[in-house]
């Protein structure tokens, strides 16, 4: 089976050490140059197209014309896409003979589009999962050959959660490419409740005090290391949240965002309060919670609020 692959991130290193032992003859890697201003914290598939000799491309689009008859030329069986950023249009779509497969990071149809892994643990979903669907103009809609459901524990943060599909990612091609070789996988229509979600920025991370604890102990575990963070003000300087904890001490007439212990280090929420564990302020390093409220007065402060 000859296969093109579109791929980036640990997903699609791990997707494309899948084909590559199971002797899929990749004939070349499209993905994406790194970007400095991200935090490289994967492997990345260009690692093994390099160590198997197959030719690379990084193109900004993949619609220019000369993309898609060099992929036409190649001749593919099949096309994947492993968390590829970009659309691969339709007129690459239409070139395998088996079909073009991409894998999403959640349990489709729900949390389609971007940034899944953030939006079902804002969300406070108990389970997640990976998705092998045919891929159409419309994203994330095509049938479905594969799915494999993965647990969300309370303590779990966006890397932990992440991590868990990357091996499901693994075991999900495992399990689907004998039958993607031998023609005899099956597809199903999506059906059910669906929901589509866009892409994030780092001010998306900018607490609202008046939440209730929970809502906010959520965002701060979806965009933690390796994601720019959740943050708040103190003093006009930006904190970040890198980890915390819901309480249920709930102390009446306090406004939200009110500092009400410093050790441990709880912050009054709209409903319960925040047990602050690792922070940073803007320009020091980490630091614990309560060292943070050893190194100056904090009790009765009200944090939030822009610089």
């Amino acid at each position: 089976m000859r296969a093109v692959v579109f791929a980036y991130q640990e997903i699609g290193y791990v997707c494309l050490e899948e084909l590559l032992g199971t002797g899929v003859d990749v004939a070349c890697l499209f993905t994406h140059d790194d970007d400095p201003g991200e935090e490289i914290w994967f492997r990345r598939p260009v690692e093994l197209a390099r160590e198997y000799g197959i030719p690379v491309y990084t193109p900004e689009s993949v619609s220019d014309e000369k993309w898609i008859t060099l992929i036409r030329d190649m001749r593919p069986d099949i096309v994947f896409s492993f968390y590829y950023r970009r659309m691969i249009p339709k007129s690459i779509l239409d070139i395998p003979r088996i079909g073009a497969f991409n894998l999403h990071g959640s349990l489709l149809p729900r949390y389609r589009g971007r940034c899944p892994v953030n939006w079902v643990l804002i969300a406070g979903e108990e389970k997640t999962g990976v998705t092998l669907h045919f891929m159409v103009e419309k994203p994330d809609a095509g049938d479905i050959v594969a799915q494999k459901e993965v647990p969300i524990a309370f303590e779990d943060d966006v890397f932990s959660v992440y991590m868990k599909l990357v091996a499901a990612a693994r075991e999900l091609m495992q399990d689907v490419l004998p039958g993607l070789q031998a023609g005899t996988f099956t597809r199903w229509v999506q059906t059910g409740p669906s929901s589509y979600f866009g892409g994030r920025k780092p001010e998306d991370g900018l607490i609202d005090w008046t939440k209730d604890s929970l809502s906010i102990y959520n965002l701060t575990r979806a965009v933690t290391h390796p994601y720019p963070g959740a943050f708040t003000y103190l003093d006009g300087k930006k904190l970040l949240i890198w980890k915390a904890y819901p309480e249920n001490v709930s102390p009446r007439d306090v406004p939200a965002g009110t500092v009400i212990s410093e050790e441990p280090l709880l912050v009054r929420t709209g409903s319960g309060s925040l047990r602050l564990i690792l922070v940073q302020l803007d320009g020091d390093q980490e630091m614990d919670g309560v060292e943070l409220a050893s190194s100056r007065v904090l009790k009765n402060k009200i944090l939030g609020g822009h610089p």
